[in-house]
């Protein structure tokens, strides 16, 4: 037999991380700073950093189509195209439809971004830290199991991803939302003041404030060190932030990443399964197959981080098969794809109110103001399980909305000047409950291009979700009506799970691996060397945009990997 030792050297690295998105920069970061030569796969092409950013300075009338996509687009992609944020000047940044096709047993939208960076240079920015009544909560409640991990411990982490990737918050004083290391926060405008003013009045137990976000208002040294610069609050994010000004993996952890000269990047890269050595009990590298040549590659190395994004990695984990794992890989309860859940984005409401004409803002603020969930907090209050949630943005309508009609002159003229008035926007994010039944699954007749079986997603609302809606439309009414807002009006959105872009779960933590397929700290029960630190290994979910929890464990593993490859436990 003819080993090429010498290409088996080429190939091998300390560790390995499987993509390049919130998570897996995090990886990338840590692991590199800590002296391991480290790969990092990326199955999408590579974008730079404000080079790869073409309409970051676009005006709209710049754009062919007025930054909006044209109706054959919509056809041929429904799925990405039901997403918020895709328009004519991000489309680029989204996965199309056909690229990936996965099937739907229950409807479900999943929203991709493969390249470098992933949905890094897409997501809302949105971050809050868990509280002890998260991590506590299934074991309280029942459902699920329980978190091997609690506040304290993921507290000083919080802290450390925080500092470096600078958030932006209010120390506010809430047990149910706990303070961070923050920049100096943005502010509510005059009519969200107003209404956290009518509901502290009102209600002892719920609490208005600005949302934190990953957007620097006061530049650090660390930051400004890797070219990173204040927000200019124009709030045309999802295009790519040439200021690097909000948090993403091209404007930070991967220039960290690079500057230890320990990170190799390789795009167009699908890791088709990762390899288990039978006789030497653990993971040794991984199988690559390059989008464009098809051609499959081997790496190696002694630590595996899997940061595909919550549903890839589970289909990476179940496609990565062996006599020792004929199921997938640490995959010995057949639990592996199962309890996925997300977040319920499907309630809003819209209202106006009257007054505060003299009142305006300055900049395109990017956050919301925030309700931290209320409900089920100590004890068990309402006929439905756990929580939600409550965003809400008040605005004035757009300049010449108070001239509308036809019309010519002076008069009508000078109605257009002025701007209309103040209306308010309000949204629920519901915690749902991870069941058995919602899953995901590989397909035994249909593969993609690159002859991996396709995903098969079964994941759907239930009668708790539906009681949990009917209580924010309720009570958000009510906190509106309290507040002196009129015309309130509730919309039931009825989107299909998955357009949250909050799914979570399938690969989850808990201390016992006979319901649970990580450890405390995120390794596979059954195979120790792989670690997995993006959605798929969140228990539960709670009411928190969950990005800023996956930033945090992903660094406190990538720590706990470093020490046991040190101490030869790995």
């Amino acid at each position: 037999m003819n080993f090429n030792i010498d290409a088996t050297k080429q190939q091998a690295y300390d560790a390995i991380v499987i993509g390049s998105g919130i998570s897996g920069g995090w990886a990338a970061k840590e692991l590199t700073e800590k002296g391991l030569k480290t790969l990092v796969l990326e199955r999408g092409r590579d974008v730079n950093h404000i080079t790869d950013y073409p309409t970051a300075m676009s005006n709209s009338w710049d754009l062919p189509h007025r930054n909006r996509m044209p109706p054959n687009f919509r056809e041929d992609n429904p799925i990405v195209s039901r997403c918020y944020a895709l328009n004519e000047a991000t489309q680029h940044f989204f996965t199309k439809d056909n690229e990936q096709p996965y099937v739907q047993e229950k409807p479900f939208d999943w929203i991709r971004a493969y390249q470098t960076g992933g949905k890094s240079l897409l997501w809302a920015r949105q971050v809050q830290r868990w509280s002890k009544y998260d991590f506590d909560g299934p074991a309280r409640d029942g459902f699920a199991v329980p978190w091997p991990i609690n506040y304290d411990e993921m507290a000083p982490w919080y802290s450390y991803v925080e500092r470096f990737a600078g958030i932006s918050g209010n120390k506010d004083g809430l047990d149910i939302l706990p303070d961070g290391d923050f920049l100096p926060p943005w502010q509510l405008n005059c009519v969200e003041k107003h209404l956290q003013k009518k509901i502290k009045e009102n209600y002892a137990d719920r609490h208005l404030i600005v949302g934190r976000c990953a957007h620097l208002t006061k530049p650090q040294p660390w930051h400004i060190a890797l070219g990173r610069a204040q927000c200019q609050a124009r709030h045309l994010c999802y295009r790519g932030c040439p200021f690097g000004a909000y948090f993403s993996s091209q404007s930070a952890t991967l220039p960290a990443a690079r500057r230890t000269k320990n990170l190799t990047l390789r795009p167009f890269s699908v890791v088709h399964s990762i390899i288990y050595d039978d006789q030497k009990g653990k993971a040794t590298g991984v199988r690559v197959i390059d989008t464009n040549t098809k051609e499959m590659t081997e790496y190696y190395a002694k630590i595996i981080f899997v940061n595909a994004s919550c549903l890839a990695s589970n289909a990476l984990l179940l496609n990565s098969t062996s006599s020792r794992f004929p199921d997938g890989l640490g995959n010995d309860n057949g639990l592996m794809g199962h309890y996925m859940a997300f977040h319920n984005y499907r309630g809003s409401i819209n209202a106006d109110i009257e007054g505060f004409d003299d009142k305006y803002y300055f900049g395109r603020r990017p956050t919301m103001g925030i309700l931290p969930r209320f409900q089920n907090v100590l004890k068990q209050e309402t006929d439905f399980q756990r929580g939600y949630l409550v965003a809400l943005d008040a605005a004035r309508s757009g300049w010449g909305s108070q001239g509308g009609e036809a019309g010519f002159g002076a008069d009508w003229k000078e109605k257009n000047t002025q701007p209309g008035g103040w209306h308010i926007y309000v949204m629920i994010q519901g915690e749902t409950i991870p069941k058995y039944e919602n899953h995901v699954r590989l397909s035994k007749e249909l593969k993609d291009q690159w002859g991996i079986p396709q995903l098969i997603t079964s994941v759907g609302y239930d009668n708790n979700d539906e009681k949990m809606l009917k209580h924010f439309f309720e009570q958000s009414s009510e906190m509106l009506d309290k507040g002196g807002f009129k015309n309130i009006r509730p919309n039931d959105s009825k989107q299909n799970p998955g357009l949250d872009i909050h799914e979570m779960g399938g690969v989850r933590m808990g201390k016992d691996p006979k319901t649970s397929l990580l450890n405390k700290w995120n390794q596979l029960h059954s195979c120790k060397n792989v670690f997995v630190t993006d959605g798929a290994m969140m228990t539960s979910t709670s009411t928190q945009n969950p990005s800023l929890t996956f930033m945090a464990f992903t660094a406190r593993a990538a720590n706990r990997a470093v020490q046991e490859l040190k101490k030869k436990n790995l």
